[in-house]
């Protein structure tokens, strides 16, 4: 049996990264990690997480099932990739020190989260050339984190991908990663019955908030919703850093939380500007409305020519002309 306190951690960070992954289509260990590894290791976490991310992602192939021939030979590089990658990952989790796995996994989210805040679109030319070391390293990162939205949102964006194609190519890959990570976590023996209880406590979470998730999304900005929920997952990852920090003892208490105080500060800066520019676009969007609207105004109140009118002046100019 779970402490109290981490169950309700557990439960409540889990049904919030459900919705999270209901609404956009990925964001469910990318949000859950960061909370769980303040109180497991990876090694105990990852096997539950995996499983109930075969689960979630299948759910979202389905969906997206009729864009997947736009994407599959985009995403082939990637999916072969993933093969060695984690094989490479799941045998350093296996083997690896938990404290320095969690080290590991908040250095490699917090980039990938600051990039995506920041908005970052740099598309790549030779696609299929980066594919397969791109997917090397998704497979690495996934099989030790459970965590690869970020590096594929960043990817995927930056190529281009429209929201079909996205969530489509998201599912592929993620099916596909996590399928062969429980397998391989099979072989080398880490399911557990703490992973089993693991499981059994946030299935109900995971099943709620998906459907919500996405009943959420119809009603109210995708974009908007996403950079907050990157902005709670860099503080999350931020503090977890200082954290792990001070249990490997390579920074002291009060210095490292100095560390989580610049990630707070960087993020505040970032939700400063996307709101900014939002709030920027929308005036541009209400000015170009309201002169169009006002063209149309002039337009409707100009006196079109009539019959009548048209004989007047033929006349008129048939007098002057005799």
């Amino acid at each position: 049996m779970l402490p109290p306190v981490e169950l309700i951690t557990l439960v409540g960070i889990t049904l919030f990264a459900a919705i999270v992954n209901g609404a956009l289509g990925y964001g469910f260990s990318s949000l859950t990690i960061p909370v769980a590894l303040l109180f497991y290791a990876n090694r105990v976490v990852n096997p539950a997480l995996v499983l109930v991310e075969v689960i979630v992602n299948s759910y979202i192939l389905l969906v997206n099932w009729k864009s997947v021939p736009k994407i599959r030979k985009r995403v082939l590089p990637i999916i072969f990739g993933l093969i060695p990658g984690v094989v490479v990952g799941s045998y350093a989790l296996s083997a690896a020190n938990p404290g320095w796995l969690k080290l590991f996994t908040y250095l490699a989210l917090l980039p990938l989260i600051l990039l995506q805040a920041a908005g970052l679109r740099r598309p790549i030319q030779s696609e299929r050339a980066v594919g397969l070391p791109f997917g090397a390293g998704v497979g690495v990162l996934y099989s030790v984190t459970t965590i690869s939205g970020p590096p594929l949102a960043l990817m995927f964006n930056n190529q281009g991908y429209v929201k079909e194609e996205f969530r489509a190519a998201l599912g592929l890959i993620r099916v596909v990663e996590s399928s062969l990570t429980a397998a391989a976590y099979y072989v080398l023996g880490l399911y557990t019955v703490a992973s089993g209880e693991i499981l059994y406590s946030i299935t109900p979470s995971v099943l709620i908030g998906i459907p919500i998730g996405a009943y959420i999304i119809r009603r109210m900005n995708a974009e908007t919703f996403r950079r907050i929920c990157m902005s709670f997952d860099a503080w999350v990852v931020g503090f977890g850093l200082s954290r792990v920090l001070i249990d490997l003892m390579l920074i002291a208490s009060p210095r490292a939380y100095s560390l989580w105080l610049a990630v707070v500060l960087v993020d505040a800066c970032l939700l400063y500007r996307y709101f900014s520019n939002q709030q920027r676009t929308e005036k541009s969007a209400v000015d170009v409305e309201a002169r169009a609207g006002s063209l149309r105004g002039e337009w409707q109140r100009t006196p079109s020519g009539t019959g009548d009118d048209f004989r007047a002046g033929t006349r008129e100019r048939s007098h002057q002309g005799g």
